[in-house]
């Protein structure tokens, strides 16, 4: 580890939640370990669906866009995106082959060869995973096999202009190699380092928009799940010496047509003994086939997770389900399923003062309250509006969310039940803050006003205070001093103002009267103590949010560039040093403390992605030896933290 002059903390992932839905297949895959595997953004994560711990494969620069196991049911291949660095120049994408016990990465194939990024990847079966297979982004989908072990490239072509969605060997025979996409399904044979193509004849049967998804079944034919929700089942045919001649070649034809879903079959999924399972798009169903494809079973997943993206298998009987809008859901037919996790943008985030609980609010119009120690969900109610921003009063009883109408509501923790609610404004909020002893609550909106209010009844009763009138635009931050008496503002012009509170929201002159006046919290991105945070030639937007530590030892800072730093507090000069840490595919929208300082939470906004992270160091309430010896971490993470 390497610390930054004084600052001996820093950051190790602890916990990381959600599933791409969107443009992704094949994404979720289940492990003899008990561990669901899939990909998040730069991080693949490793979750043991009973002990809910986690690991993290981190070595990828960029987004993971593919992931298949390999038949030993160890080793992972995973392919990412191209990418920018930090200076904006295009990075390789690659295809990287690891262990999932070691978390060590074997090899890193196509570095240099790949354009784009990397759309799918498959293991060869019939010798036992000696290859692999790959699809890049680039215009001609180029089809390439490498040996896995010398991770030298064995050949490749052009497979074609159009989408190509999955690719897979014959699990029989690995010279033979089958992709499929946008309206068609190609049969490839492998012979002397060159490709032969065979196309897939639909004949008599409607040619689909698109062939989603395709798998092997015992008797060793292929089954298609395709856009017009049907299940085709395709077989060699002889040369039809007859119609076309002498010369003739056998082809790839459809041997017969089930109807399965309404919409597109966007996943299949064998089982033992031969049974399938398929995920449905505008049904959002998963149903259950006998081998014969016989129709057994079948469950609906509720509208607001999405369609079926991915299914794996656990047992025979438990499932985990992925979801187009990034939900992870796990059960059976006979149970139902159990889901977690957003499932759009999120912004609202807020810790509770004295328990191991935090909360998210988003645009899915979820308030989702989550406990940091067993990495899991306590419950979630829907609200009719987005909710943006979030508080928990100091005693910990209620919390209050700011919503995007201009009203904000009160919640009880135990009960979920609204206890107050009010509107200001008819524009949406953006910060909820309770003073330090719970007495006022100030309200932050985007009419530029920032309303007071008086606080009763243990946080159950709110009658309106006074009103801060004074920025020219919408507030972004503020935060109470710690005697309660003073706020401190931040807006979308970047004007940074000080109210006296207690005098009747009197608006400052005098700024530099603030400039040594203690904050009970620091989560303004303009001020004084955190001037350093800002790179050079930053604009006003780079920077999302930033929380300080209840030490005061550092401050968490979350970017438009997928990045949360960490730098010493205060921090008021210039171009200060930092720990910087990747793994959200997109821009960081929030950054919060556990109240004990343990954990820092980070939210990502288009990747709907929660990390939670460990403090090393701990804030100077544990040495940083003695907790990386106690074994007190329920993950472990693949690389060394980043540093700039």
């Amino acid at each position: 580890m390497k610390w930054i002059s004084d600052m001996k903390v820093a950051l190790t992932l602890s916990c990381q939640l959600w599933l791409p839905g969107t443009g992704c297949r094949a994404n979720l895959y289940f492990l003899p370990t008990g561990e669901a595997v899939y990909f998040i953004a730069c991080v693949i994560v490793l979750y043991h669906i009973n002990n809910r711990t986690q690991r993290h494969y981190r070595k990828h620069t960029d987004c993971v866009r593919c992931l298949t196991l390999h038949p030993d049911k160890v080793r992972v291949a995973s392919g990412q995106t191209a990418g920018v660095d930090k200076d904006g120049k295009p990075l390789q994408p690659c295809v990287h082959i690891w262990d999932s016990t070691s978390l060590v990465t074997l090899q890193q194939i196509g570095l240099g060869t790949f354009q784009r990024g990397v759309g799918s990847v498959a293991f060869s079966f019939a010798d036992s995973g000696a290859f692999l297979c790959v699809i890049d982004d680039s215009n001609e989908h180029m089809l390439s096999v490498w040996d896995c072990n010398k991770g030298t490239k064995h050949a490749e072509i052009k497979s074609t202009n159009e989408a190509v969605f999955a690719v897979e060997f014959n699990p029989s025979d690995s010279t033979n190699i089958i992709t499929c996409g946008k309206s068609h399904v190609y049969f490839w044979t492998l012979s002397a380092g060159q490709f032969t193509k065979k196309q897939g004849i639909f004949g008599k049967y409607k040619k689909p928009k698109f062939i989603q998804c395709f798998v092997f079944s015992l008797t060793g034919d292929v089954l298609t799940g395709d856009s017009e929700g049907n299940i085709l089942t395709w077989g060699k045919s002889a040369a039809d010496i007859k119609t076309l001649g002498k010369g003739a070649k056998e082809t790839f034809q459809i041997m017969r047509q089930t109807r399965a879903h309404e919409g597109s079959v966007f996943t299949l999924c064998t089982l033992q003994g031969g049974a399938l399972l398929s995920g449905g798009g505008k049904d959002r169903k998963i149903i259950r086939w006998s081998a014969d494809l016989a129709p057994e079973r079948e469950c609906e997943i509720p509208e607001k997770f999405g369609a079926v993206r991915t299914i794996a298998d656990v047992d025979g009987e438990e499932l985990l389900v992925g979801t187009t809008r990034n939900a992870v859901l796990r059960g059976t037919f006979s149970d139902g399923f159990v889901a977690i996790g957003h499932v759009d943008e999120m912004w609202g985030l807020a810790t509770h003062p004295s328990q191991n609980i935090f909360l998210t609010c988003g645009h899915d119009r979820q308030v989702c309250l989550w406990n940091t120690e067993e990495h899991k969900l306590d419950w979630c109610i829907s609200l009719e509006e987005y909710g943006l921003c979030a508080d928990f009063c100091p005693n910990g009883s209620v919390v209050s969310v700011g919503l995007s109408t201009g009203r904000w509501m009160v919640l009880d923790l135990l009960t979920r039940e609204v206890v107050s609610e009010s509107t200001d404004g008819n524009e949406q909020l953006s910060v909820m803050r309770y003073s330090p002893d719970g007495s006022f609550l100030a309200v932050g909106s985007h009419d530029n006003f920032i309303y007071i209010y008086n606080v009763t009844e243990s946080g159950r009763r709110y009658t309106r205070f006074g009103k801060c009138n004074g920025h020219s635009s919408f507030i972004t931050h503020l935060d109470w001093s710690k005697d309660g008496k003073y706020i401190m503002s931040n807006s979308g012009d970047y004007e940074i103002l000080y109210w006296d509170i207690a005098a009747g929201c009197k608006l400052l002159r005098n700024r530099f009267e603030s400039k040594d006046r203690e904050w009970a919290s620091y989560t303004c991105v303009l001020g004084f103590h955190v001037m350093g945070v800002w790179l050079e030639g930053s604009d006003g937007t780079d920077i999302n949010a930033l929380c300080r530590s209840h030490s005061e030892r550092v401050v968490a800072v979350a970017d438009d560039f997928c990045k949360v730093h960490l730098f010493q507090y205060p921090c008021p000069k210039p171009k200060a040093p930092s720990h910087k840490y990747e793994g959200h595919g997109s821009h960081v929208t929030n950054v919060c403390f556990t109240h004990s300082d343990s954990h820092l939470l980070s939210m990502g906004g288009k990747d709907m992605c929660i990390l939670q992270w460990k403090v090393i160091g701990g804030g100077g309430m544990v040495d940083s030896r003695e907790r990386l010896a106690s074994g007190s971490s329920t993950s472990t993470s693949s690389p060394e933290p980043a540093t700039s």
